[in-house]
C-alpha cells in the first residue's frame, strides 16, 4: 500500500509549460511513503480586533463560514499537467460533468449540503532547482485566472495548493493574495514537498510545523479583515504523522477554518485505520479525506463510497478527488 505516486507526478521537471507527466505511474513502494497510514468562535467578536493567537474554542461561527453546514467536494489537480490529478487529466467539460455527478452522489450520503469545488497547484516542487535553487515553480497568472474562471461560472469554489520546496510560506503565500481577495477563492498547504532539510523534493516527505500553519492562518486572517471576506477555508494535507510537527500548538481563528486532510492511499482499511491515527487521536478543527480514483483501485482494491467516508468519526467535511 505505499506510494510514491505525488513524489513523481506531483514533481515536475523545468520547463513547466514544457515538461509532461500524462500516464505518469507511481514509483515502486519506499520506505514509508504516500500509503494512507494513513471549533469555530464567538460571532460576537469584531474581525478588526480579533488577535490570531488569543481566540478561545467555542462553538460560534462568523457570518459566510462555509464549515460545518455544508461538506466540499473538490476535483484536484492543474489544467497543464494530465497526471497530477482529475481536474487536468479530462477536458474542462468533462471534468466539470464529472465534478458535478460526484456532488451529486455526495448529496445522496447523508442531509449536509455539498458544495463543488476546483483544487489546484498553483506552486508546485520541482525536481530542479531553478534560477534561485528554490525547488519550486508558480503555474501562470493566466492559467490560474482560468480554473478561477471556471469557478465563479459554475458556482464552485477554487483552492490554490501551495508546494513550498526549499522555499517558505512567507515567500509565497504573498503572490496569492491577489487570488485569495476573491470570497470564493481558498488556500491549501502540503508539507509533503516543504523541505526543511534542504534536500530535494521527492527524495523524502517533508514536514510543515504548527508555526506554518499558524503563518498560513494569520496570513488568511489579515486578508479576510482587510478585505471584509467571509471566513476563508485552509486545508493542510497530511498522511504521515512526521509531516505536521507540534499540532497542539495550531490555534485557531474564525476568519480561517482549518481542514486536516487525510491525503494518503491504499484500501478501504488502511484508509480507515490512517483516519484514525492522524486525523481522529490529532484533530485541529475540521477533517477531509481524499479518494484517489486510481491508487485506491490498485492491487484489487476499491474506491471508498460516499456513505462510507461520510460514516468515519469526526466526518469528513472537506472531500478531495485526485
Amino acid at each position: 500500500m505505499i506510494s510514491n505516486a505525488r513524489l513523481f507526478c506531483g514533481v515536475l521537471a523545468l520547463p513547466l509549460l514544457a515538461a509532461s507527466v500524462a500516464g505518469c505511474e507511481p514509483a515502486p513502494p519506499r520506505g514509508n511513503s504516500h500509503a494512507a497510514q494513513t471549533r469555530p468562535q464567538p460571532r460576537n467578536l469584531r474581525l478588526d480586533s480579533l488577535r490570531a493567537d488569543s481566540i478561545s474554542r467555542t462553538d460560534g461561527r462568523l457570518p459566510g463560514a462555509i464549515l460545518p453546514s455544508q461538506r466540499i467536494v473538490a476535483f484536484y489537480g492543474n489544467p497543464l499537467h494530465k497526471g497530477m490529478g482529475i481536474l487536468g487529466a479530462l477536458p474542462k467539460d468533462q471534468m466539470l460533468l464529472r465534478l458535478q455527478q460526484q456532488a451529486a452522489e455526495w448529496q445522496q450520503a447523508d442531509s449536509i449540503p455539498v458544495r463543488p469545488a476546483l483544487h489546484m497547484t498553483a506552486i508546485i516542487a520541482q525536481r530542479d532547482s531553478g534560477a534561485d535553487g528554490m525547488y519550486r515553480l508558480s503555474l501562470p497568472d493566466s492559467t490560474i485566472r482560468r480554473v478561477i474562471r471556471w469557478g465563479q461560472e459554475h458556482k464552485a469554489l477554487v483552492f490554490l495548493d501551495v508546494q513550498v520546496g526549499l522555499s517558505t510560506l512567507p515567500q509565497e503565500l504573498p503572490q496569492l493574495e491577489k487570488y485569495l481577495r476573491l470570497p470564493f477563492v481558498h488556500l491549501g498547504i502540503d508539507p509533503e514537498f516543504s523541505m526543511k532539510s534542504g534536500r530535494r523534493p521527492g527524495t523524502e516527505v517533508g514536514e510543515f510545523d504548527a508555526r506554518d500553519i499558524n503563518y498560513a492562518r494569520q496570513f488568511l486572517a489579515r486578508v479576510v479583515s482587510q478585505h471584509q471576506l467571509p471566513p476563508k477555508v485552509l486545508v493542510v494535507h497530511r498522511f504521515r504523522q512526521d509531516m505536521v510537527t507540534n499540532y497542539q500548538q495550531i490555534r485557531l481563528d474564525p476568519r480561517v477554518q482549518i481542514v486536516m486532510h487525510m491525503d494518503g492511499w491504499g484500501t478501504p482499511s488502511v484508509k480507515r485505520s490512517s483516519y484514525r491515527k492522524f486525523i481522529r487521536r490529532e484533530p485541529v478543527e475540521y477533517a477531509g479525506f481524499k479518494i484517489f480514483y486510481r491508487n485506491d483501485s490498485r492491487t484489487n482494491s476499491r474506491l471508498m463510497t460516499p456513505q462510507e467516508v461520510a460514516g468515519l468519526t469526526p466526518t469528513p467535511l472537506y472531500i478531495q478527488y485526485q
